[in-house]
């Protein structure tokens, strides 16, 4: 797992925001798997700013969204649907019809899970995966304890997640106690994954995803298995990972690659 602890939480944004750009501009028809939440919205920002002033075109982009709370209709205010219109796709030339976000109204949800995982492999797979983290660890609303095999399903919230996701509705009382969501084996098909967390409160989960054992406890460390993935984290949410210093190194080492004044090696003799 490339690590890339950036000064602050804007500085992530505009880093995530390349990632995703690079791979718009070099493959106009890929597939973004999205994420929800305050630790993106620096990254969608950034986007539309690209969008609007350098003509990034997201024409023929197709996107898949991880997650939506149950009972939320796509018009309500905290619907993850209105996040990405309100945030995203209302700013950039995205094709809505090319826009999937599970239905937190299906009537059959078993159904509409595998409706889902179905339109994702009948577009190729997702090309990149943007993903948050929670307090506890888990990716996606895949809570601990969840299987690390698990595809789109309902799942149930735990406390600490409903209490994480108060301050969006109120109170306690309002959050939704069940959502739809892609599950952990679903996330680590995509060819590539893109790990954001900012701030002091996912310290302790960023150094368990990274550093710690694959465990179902923490389904991000998950992570660990897939083949392609890139964690931006600020200070705040990197201040645990006993590797730090190393991460740095391996940064400062791309960059040179990339400037070509990377030191030469002489060959064995």
């Amino acid at each position: 797992m490339r690590v890339i602890v950036e000064l602050n939480r804007e500085a992530v944004g505009r880093r995530a925001a390349q990632f995703v750009a690079d791979l718009v501009r070099r493959e106009p028809t890929c597939v973004l798997g999205l994420a929800t939440g305050g630790t993106v919205l620096g990254m969608y920002a950034e986007l539309v700013r690209l969008h609007r002033e350098e003509g990034l075109d997201f024409s023929r982009v197709v996107s898949f969204n991880l997650d939506e709370y149950v009972g939320l209709g796509p018009s309500h205010p905290q619907s993850y649907r209105f996040f990405m219109q309100q945030h995203v796709f209302d700013h950039i030339n995205i094709d809505v019809r090319n826009t999937h976000v599970p239905d937190g109204r299906a009537l059959d949800f078993e159904a509409h899970s595998e409706q889902y995982e179905k339109m994702i492999k009948e577009e190729g797979g997702i090309d990149l995966q943007v993903l948050g983290i929670g307090t506890d660890g888990h990716i996606a609303f895949n809570e601990p304890g969840s299987s690390l095999g698990s595809r789109t399903r309902l799942k149930t919230l735990t406390e600490e997640t409903v209490r994480d996701n108060a301050r969006f509705f109120g109170s306690m009382e309002d959050v939704p106690q069940l959502a739809v969501t892609m599950g952990v084996g679903t996330i680590l098909e995509s060819r590539r994954c893109l790990l954001l967390a900012c701030g002091d409160a996912k310290a302790k989960a960023v150094r368990n995803t990274v550093e710690g054992p694959v465990t179902a406890q923490v389904t991000a460390s998950a992570l660990q298995l897939h083949r392609e993935v890139v964690a931006i984290v600020d200070e705040d949410a990197g201040r645990l990972l006993e590797r730090r210093d190393y991460y740095r190194q391996v940064e400062q080492a791309q960059t040179l690659l990339r400037s070509g004044r990377a030191p030469q090696i002489a060959a064995d003799r």
